[in-house]
């Protein structure tokens, strides 16, 4: 599409859209986004097009019009999405995910203004179903690229805003799991992807630890998928120490009750990592098939147990800063470069910290 050269803008525009359907993680790191456009341009009308599960926890948001898109429908969800639209036009498209499926959503969505991601970063043909592109910028944070989204449009407050509303019936369910003081670890053990995940004997040591040395409290969380549950119940019975096992049996709102209550959440890359960061709970992230310093939970880089440099030299022969800066590492056994150890060593600095 022709460049516009209409940016930044000179006055706030009237509606804004935002093009971000998946992943759940990424779709926390929209919030901070969201939250400035709203203090930068409290009359601006903002919608955003999402997917169904991210839907079901970002609804939380006040002030912001969902529209949701079955990922999985194809044509017939671009036919719903512009049969919702009803012939609206917006005055900016936030174009912010870097998926053809994406573009061709992206393409039944009227905007004058179509701001994407710089060429060098918009994979999969995205700067054709652009007219306006973010300051090219190389080796970023994801949160950090959708500031750039901020950048482009005017806006340079870079405060770190999630500011979640938390249903009363969630924080129910949280208080119950964790009613007093005591010091609680939740463990989310499992990431979509296979070959982010540690393994359950390996939580189970450090639950050990946990209750044994610093006298917390465990609880296992995370979705209703059977390897989630196979895992959850692996971690149980390798344990030494009770667990509470909620893989499962709560909602992404209670869930993220549950992480604002929480003294710390061990994960590896995955969405709750993320959550935890919307709600200012501290994330031990586990990382060697992906690089934390590209999506690693954004306030907890410091907390990560890093094998991504071993894994870089183990299976690509080459340091990280000389792979792409995408580039996965979801080899077998890439997270077998994570030694109890280190996780514990990590889990007993930050309880040091916190006091």
């Amino acid at each position: 599409m022709p460049p516009t050269k209409e940016l930044p803008l000179a006055r706030p525009p009237r509606t804004v859209c935002i093009l971000r359907l998946s992943a759940l993680g990424d779709t926390c790191h929209v919030v901070p986004v969201v939250r400035a456009l709203q203090r930068a341009w409290p009359r601006t009308k903002l919608t955003w097009i999402i997917g169904k599960a991210e839907s079901r926890l970002m609804e939380l948001i006040d002030g912001v019009e969902f529209i949701t898109v079955d990922k999985r429908a194809g044509l017939a969800a671009r036919r719903e999405l512009r049969t919702r639209l009803g012939g609206r036009r917006f005055d900016v498209l936030l174009h912010m995910q870097l998926s053809f499926r994406a573009s061709l959503v992206s393409n039944v969505v009227p905007a004058a203004i179509r701001l994407g991601f710089d060429k060098a970063r918009a994979r999969e043909l995205q700067w054709l179903f652009t007219n306006e592109r973010i300051a090219p910028r190389s080796r970023e944070h994801v949160l950090d690229s959708f500031l750039g989204f901020l950048e482009a449009l005017g806006i340079h407050d870079r405060a770190l805003r999630w500011d979640v509303p938390l249903p009363a019936a969630a924080l129910v369910y949280a208080r119950g799991l964790i009613p007093d003081a005591r010091p609680t670890l939740v463990i989310s053990p499992c990431s979509s992807h296979a070959h982010r995940n540690w393994r359950p004997d390996a939580y189970a040591a450090v639950a050990d630890h946990a209750a044994q040395r610093h006298g917390m409290r465990v609880i296992l969380a995370g979705g209703p998928t059977a390897a989630e549950r196979d895992a959850g119940a692996q971690i149980e019975r390798a344990a030494h120490v009770p667990l509470v096992n909620q893989i499962g049996r709560d909602t992404l709102p209670q869930m993220l009750a549950l992480l604002a209550r929480a003294t710390v959440l061990l994960s590896p890359d995955s969405g709750p990592g993320h959550m935890a960061t919307m709600v200012g709970t501290p994330v031990i992230g586990l990382y060697a098939a992906t690089n934390p310093a590209r999506s690693g939970p954004y306030l907890s880089r410091q907390w990560c147990v890093n094998a991504y440099p071993q894994a870089a030299l183990r299976f690509r022969g080459r340091a990280p800063d000389q792979l792409p800066w995408t580039e996965k590492i979801e080899e077998p056994g890439v997270m077998d470069l994570i030694e109890v150890a280190q996780v514990t060593a990590k889990l007993d600095e930050l309880l040091r910290y916190a006091q």
